[in-house]
């Protein structure tokens, strides 16, 4: 085929650059070995583009396909560790987003295996990956470079790094840029994101959320992460899904928010502790992950999906699978793939029970009707156990609450017949009004009123406090304000409709 041809061929220019990197003395300057990352950045994309078209064409058997329907095919695995010896070319440095602007490769973009490749592959023994691990991920760790080892015990040796420091990094590719604190407690964390020319000026949040629940032993907190910069989604209600999208983000990105967000806790927690906060309580460690931030994950699906491997690594970040959640807005192929993949938990944004309510507020239902999202959730997530892939698991459906628009109790009931088949569990969000918006917020009585509906027939529902919303924290809410001017216009919705919606 074609395709295989084209595939051997980049591969082959991609082991001889990456041959250059790894084999350079010393004594040669870097610019040489950085010449040949950018070359190899260049050459990551139209390899991945390759390995997804020829991965679809074995699947169908096809070779004329168009780019949309090859467009979120997964890149084919990395080879195992036993199949490398030093000197050979890991085939994860083919992907994107492994390298920097500057060439560097991001270790934060690999997962362990990966990291156990690459070291094996510059003629390091794998005990060298647990140590890098240990000092980007562990407690305490969480250096931004190299040389923040140098000096306390189990540092990596001074001629290690030297020979490394301008070719790879063990920083995350963000900045902090500030952190904004909500009346309940809630964090705002915005970073700057560093080598990213086509997201310069915008910035990527992420929200701490501390929760404390009656009859709960004790408090935790939630860390809701971001995937891209902005969405391409274009969810009607959404500030974020109207911003469009101004990158995605990489896997080093992704889980240096998770390390970030650690970082600061655990900062906030020693000023406690030392008397430097008077009055001020200390934060739970974060034990949960929700990907509710900016972005939709499903459309990050590589990115995401290795990011997910260091987040639940017992070695990585250690989340439990079980406390790890992905939300989508439907993209249902990769909600098969993500399924096949990880034990992560999933969370569907459903938001309408009819496809003419949901093709205008969620405007991917127009390629992923009701009837195909429903009809794969019912395979994934069945509600005969002996059929369910994964004991155990149930699919989580967000709905936001907007007055006279998804409502009503006719709504509660069709949400009824639409998850009747489906292990799930329903959380009703409270509409966070935002600069721009046309809805309003149903009232707390008929967000009561829609929840008992549900309850009656058996079907676990509870509503979501809004938290943050006072700093532009809450669900729906990030993104940069100052960027209104720039948001997507409104879809014109059903004439029956209008009269629910704030006046222009």
């Amino acid at each position: 085929m074609h395709g295989q041809r084209v595939l051997t061929q980049c591969l082959r220019t991609a082991r001889g650059l990456c041959l250059q990197h790894v084999s350079l003395p010393s004594q040669h300057t870097t610019a040489r070995f950085a010449g040949g990352c950018q070359e190899l950045s260049k050459l990551s994309t139209k390899v991945g583009l390759v390995q997804r078209r020829h991965a679809q064409e074995m699947a169908t058997g096809s070779e004329k396909l168009s780019e949309a329907e090859y467009l979120f095919v997964e890149d084919d695995q990395p080879c195992s560790t036993s199949s490398l010896t030093a000197g050979s070319t890991p085939a994860f440095l083919a992907r994107k987003g492994v390298l920097n602007a500057r060439g560097q490769l991001m270790l934060k973009s690999l997962t362990y295996p990966d990291l156990e490749q690459w070291c094996i592959s510059i003629g390091e023994r794998p005990q060298r990956a647990r140590q890098l691990w240990r000092w980007m991920y562990y407690d305490g760790g969480w250096v931004h470079s190299l040389d923040d080892t140098a000096d306390l015990q189990d540092g990596l040796s001074a001629a290690f790094r030297e020979q490394w420091r301008d070719r790879i990094t063990v920083d995350g590719g963000l900045r902090l840029r500030s952190v904004h604190t909500a009346a309940d407690g809630t964090r705002k964390m915005v970073f700057d994101l560093q080598d990213s020319p086509e997201a310069a000026g915008a910035g990527v949040e992420a929200v701490i959320i501390p929760v404390e629940r009656p009859g709960a032993s004790r408090p935790r907190t939630t860390l809701c992460v971001s995937s891209q910069v902005g969405c391409a989604q274009n969810c009607q209600f959404c500030f974020t899904g109207r911003m469009g999208l101004r990158a995605q983000l990489s896997t080093a990105q992704i889980v240096e928010q998770v390390v970030e967000a650690r970082r600061h806790v655990a900062e906030h927690n020693r000023r406690v502790a030392a008397g430097e906060l008077p009055g001020a309580a200390p934060m739970a460690p974060i034990s949960n992950i929700v990907f509710m931030g900016m972005g939709e994950p499903l459309h990050n699906f590589e990115a995401v999906g290795a990011a997910l491997e260091v987040m639940c690594h017992p070695q990585g970040l250690r989340f439990s699978p079980n406390k790890v959640t992905v939300s989508t807005v439907g993209l249902v192929p990769q909600m098969r793939a993500l399924a096949a993949r990880s034990a992560v938990q999933l969370a569907v944004s459903l938001h309408a029970t009819t496809d003419e309510v949901r093709s205008w507020i969620v405007p991917l239902n127009r390629r992923y009707p009701l009837a195909e999202l429903m009809g794969a959730l019912e395979e994934l997530y069945p509600r005969n156990a002996a059929l369910r892939p994964r004991a155990g698991r149930h699919v989580l459906f967000e709905y936001v609450m907007l007055r006279g628009v998804n409502d009503s109790l006719e709504d509660a009931e069709r949400l009824i017949k639409l998850t009747a088949a489906i292990e799930c569990k329903v959380n009703l969000i409270l509409f966070n009004p935002h600069a721009g918006t046309l809805f309003q917020a149903s009232t707390q009585e008929q967000v009561l009123a829609f929840q008992a509906v549900l309850k009656a027939a058996g079907v676990v529902c509870t509503v979501r406090d809004s938290r943050g919303d006072d700093e532009m924290a809450a669900c729906g809410q990030l993104g940069n304000i100052d960027e209104l001017n720039r948001l997507a216009p409104m879809l014109k919705p059903p004439p029956r409709f209008r009269d629910a919606l704030v006046a222009a």
